[in-house]
C-alpha cells in the first residue's frame, strides 16, 4: 500500500492537533540507555517532529526520517529531517543508539523494516515502537472511536497496538518489553473537528464530512463540562526490543 500521499493535505492539522505522548513514556523508552558519548536517535516515519522534538528536549541527538515532503516541510521541531523510508532510512550502518516509531510502524512492510532497523541500530542498540489509542473504558472516548471507525477505510487495525506482533516474533530482537500509559487531552468542537480531518483515511467528501461533525456535535453536548470541553484518554503503549 501507498501510504504516502494519505498524509500530504494533512500535515498542518497534523502538527496543531494531534495529541503528544506523555513524559512517562519518554522516560521509559529512555530508562537505562547509557552510552559513552551522547544517544543519536533515528525516529523514523517522524511526520512533522512530534515525537521528534520530545526526544530533543531529553537531550537526545535526532534524526528525523520522513518521506512525504509535506510532513517535512510542516515540521516546527529544529531536529534535522531527512529524506527516508522505514525500508531504507539512508543511514550508515551501526550509526545510531536508538530507533523510535511513533504512530506508523502499522504503515510499513514489517520485516523489510526491522531488517533495516537492525542495519542502523549499534550491537547494542534499543528499537521503540509507540502507539497512542483511545482508552476505549472511557466513555465520550469509545464513542468518539466508534463514530470516526464509521467512516474508516480499514487500512489500519482497530487496536494499532497489535500491529507490534512482527516484532514479538522477530529472531532479530530479543529482551522485548511493554508498557502503557495514560495522558488526557481536551478538545472544543472546532479542535475535535481539526483532529478527524488529520486523520490519514478520513474521506473528502463534503456530505460525508458534515455529517460526521454533526454527530462530533452531538457528543460534545451530551458529554460536554461547563465550559464545552470535552476530554478524550489515550493509552501510550510502548514496545522495547533490543538488537539481538
Amino acid at each position: 500500500m501507498n501510504y504516502l500521499p494519505r498524509f500530504s493535505d494533512r500535515a498542518t492539522g497534523y502538527t496543531k492537533y494531534r495529541p503528544g505522548y506523555p513524559q512517562a513514556a519518554i522516560d521509559f523508552i529512555l530508562d537505562r540507555l547509557t552510552v559513552k558519548e551522547k544517544i543519536l536517535a533515528a525516529d523514523i516515519g517522524a511526520g512533522t517532529g512530534i515525537s521528534s522534538s520530545l526526544l530533543e528536549k531529553k537531550g537526545i541527538s535526532v534524526i528525523a526520517i520522513e518521506p512525504n515532503a509535506a510532513m517535512r516541510n510542516a515540521g516546527t521541531s529544529s531536529v534535522e529531517f531527512k529524506d527516508g523510508t522505514a525500508e531504507s532510512t539512508n543511514l550508515p550502518d551501526a550509526s545510531v543508539d536508538l530507533v523510535t516509531s511513533f504512530q506508523a510502524f502499522h504503515w510499513f512492510n514489517a520485516e523489510s523494516s526491522l531488517l533495516e532497523f537492525k542495519r542502523i541500530l549499534k550491537p547494542d542498540g534499543r528499537l521503540a515502537l509507540v502507539w497512542n489509542d483511545l482508552d476505549l473504558n472511557d466513555e465520550f472516548s469509545a464513542s468518539y472511536k466508534r463514530l470516526v471507525r464509521s467512516v474508516s477505510d480499514n487500512s489500519t487495525p482497530e487496536q494499532l497496538w497489535t500491529a507490534v506482533k512482527p516484532l514479538q516474533e522477530s529472531s532479530l530482537f530479543n529482551n522485548f518489553i511493554s508498557q502503557s500509559f495514560f495522558h488526557k487531552r481536551e478538545f472544543d468542537l472546532p479542535k475535535l473537528i481539526g483532529l478527524v480531518k488529520s486523520i490519514s483515511w478520513f474521506p473528502n467528501e463534503a456530505e460525508v464530512q458534515q455529517q460526521i461533525f454533526s454527530q462530533l456535535q452531538d457528543l460534545c453536548e451530551h458529554f460536554g463540562d461547563e465550559n464545552g470541553l470535552v476530554y478524550l484518554i489515550y493509552r501510550t503503549s510502548v514496545h522495547l526490543a533490543e538488537v539481538k
